[in-house]
């Protein structure tokens, strides 16, 4: 049976007008982009939204478990100020208060006289680089040193292992 046009058509058609009974070539390739544009503006949603916490991963390990937490506060209650709040905190460089107060304590301690324990290994590890206290040895007897945990002197026992930071 031979296909006519109806007569008010236009002989010429556009090639995007497809004959009765065959595959619509434009409707599959923009619905194939649509779907491409969906999945990539999704990829570069939560790539965005996930800022805050890739600049944060190597500030203090606190600092980082705050900025996650909001961005997911951020991300189920679509209120955007979490999301600025966590990229505000990743920002800025938080200072280590918590080392010199140490230090503030322990050179009033050793003003008053007052004999403190050693701290833990544990204890060392959790605080990182910070103010570790030498070994009693005849030669730095008491004596403070200003480093990383992992110090090493000659008096240290034999089969103790200190604390490494990754």
């Amino acid at each position: 049976m031979a296909e006519s046009l109806n007569p008010a058509a236009s002989h010429h058609l556009p090639s995007f007008i497809t004959p009765p009974g065959e595959t619509d070539v434009l409707m599959v390739v923009t619905g194939i982009l649509l779907l491409l544009g969906i999945l990539m503006f999704g990829i570069l949603f939560f790539r965005l939204h996930t800022l805050p916490e890739r600049l944060a991963h190597k500030s203090q390990k606190i600092q980082f478990e705050i900025v996650a937490i909001l961005g997911l506060i951020a991300l189920f209650t679509h209120m955007h100020i979490f999301w600025i709040a966590g990229l505000l905190l990743a920002l800025i460089d938080v200072p280590d208060f918590g080392t010199a107060l140490g230090r503030i304590a322990r050179s009033l301690e050793k003003m008053a006289g007052i004999k403190t324990p050693e701290p833990s290994p544990d204890a060392r590890a959790e605080g990182g680089a910070g103010v570790a206290r030498a070994p009693q040895s005849h030669e730095r007897a008491g004596k403070e040193v200003r480093g990383v945990a992992s110090i090493k002197t000659e008096s240290a026992p034999a089969g103790q292992k200190e604390p490494s930071h990754a």
